[in-house]
């Protein structure tokens, strides 16, 4: 059995994954014509070439067409079914999903009984139907408006949500000209409350970003952080306090930060002890799945299948599930790693 072949077969966790960016051009043009709206392109063709990352205005621009078709109960269950079939096939055991509550009321009028009812719903069948298991983590539009108090919706719509699945305070959007600091109070209201912090940090702007996501946001987890590696004071940091890196390498890629995979820090991050995950972002936007990033660790890395199962594991390692849970899922994933190391020995 090849690499390749392992990293397809293996159960696997992903932790930085956009419920709305993750949603198939076949469905949202099946949405779209549901609702009336006119999207830039009529077929799925279209779309994906459409869905090609420009820059970070035009992705806006995407987020917010996909946002419009989003109005129903049922819409907001069918595309969390949908990811968890894609779970399912993928052979991915357990997700924390990151969607963004502000926006579908802002932009659509949709408020929480309408998307939570759904995203509850969806959550309910993929579990039942799939055996897999999603978490959410509500973020922040760091370009939202708090005069609006929509930082205030998302907190507390979060912290409601505790009971059905949501996990964590996210903190999205530009990260350019919002820095973390003016966010702590909505930050400290979520820990307050149980929520766990994974902020987005360190992507299009540099280490500064991280250290005050840490600094002010009391960050677990850094969604990207990959500009770590331009302070080697902040990666000693993040490997003595094992603060792990939610990494989507095509994201970074795709967005620029890198000409190709030879050249992301994934691999210069993980050697000096930084506890590194790999993630899809927003796969169709991207191209890619999580069964393909995972595959990057083989090429062009050169990583040894220990040290892919290392990483694999870190999936789970620093989920915000619960200790026992994580101990309980680990051991599962190990079983299942070794009978595909011993099948592939025979």
């Amino acid at each position: 059995m090849s690499l390749h072949d392992y990293i397809a077969a293996v159960p696997k966790a992903e932790l930085h994954v956009h419920l709305e960016g993750s949603i198939a051009p076949a469905t949202l043009l099946m949405l779209a014509k549901r609702h009336r709206v006119d999207l830039p392109a009529h077929t799925e063709e279209g779309l994906r070439n459409w869905y090609r990352f420009r820059d970070f205005h035009h992705f806006i621009e995407v987020y917010v067409a996909i946002t419009k078709c989003l109005r129903t109960v049922e819409d907001f269950e069918l595309i969390v079914y949908e990811f968890g079939a894609d779970m399912a096939r993928q052979n991915i055991r357990y997700a924390e999903v990151t969607f963004s509550p502000s926006t579908h009321l802002w932009i659509n009028g949709v408020d929480q009984d309408v998307w939570f009812t759904g995203l509850t719903e969806g959550r309910r069948r993929v579990k039942a139907s799939f055996g897999c298991e999603i978490n959410w983590v509500f973020d922040l539009v760091r370009n939202d408006y708090p005069e609006l108090a929509r930082f205030d919706y998302t907190t507390e719509v979060a912290i409601e949500g505790m009971k059905d699945g949501v996990v964590a305070l996210g903190l999205g959007g530009l990260e350019t000209g919002y820095p973390p600091a003016p966010f702590a109070p909505w930050f400290d209201r979520a820990r307050a409350a149980g929520l766990h912090s994974a902020p987005h940090a360190g992507e299009h702007v540099g280490p500064e970003s991280i250290r005050d996501a840490i600094k002010y946001l009391d960050a677990e987890r850094i969604g990207h952080g990959v500009r770590a590696i331009e302070d080697l004071e902040l990666v000693a940091m993040l490997a003595e306090q094992r603060i792990p890196l939610e990494i989507s390498p095509t994201s970074n890629i795709s967005l620029g930060l890198y000409p190709d995979a030879a050249s992301h820090p994934l691999k210069r991050l993980h050697e000096a002890g930084v506890a590194v995950t790999v993630n899809s972002d927003d796969p169709p936007l991207f191209n890619t799945t999580l069964t393909d990033e995972a595959c990057l660790l083989v090429d062009p890395w050169g990583f040894s299948r220990e040290t892919i199962d290392e990483i694999l594991l870190n999936g789970i390692r620093f989920s915000f599930l619960p200790e026992e849970q994580q101990r309980s899922m680990e051991a599962v994933f190990l079983e299942e790693m070794r009978a595909l190391q011993d099948d592939a020995a025979n």
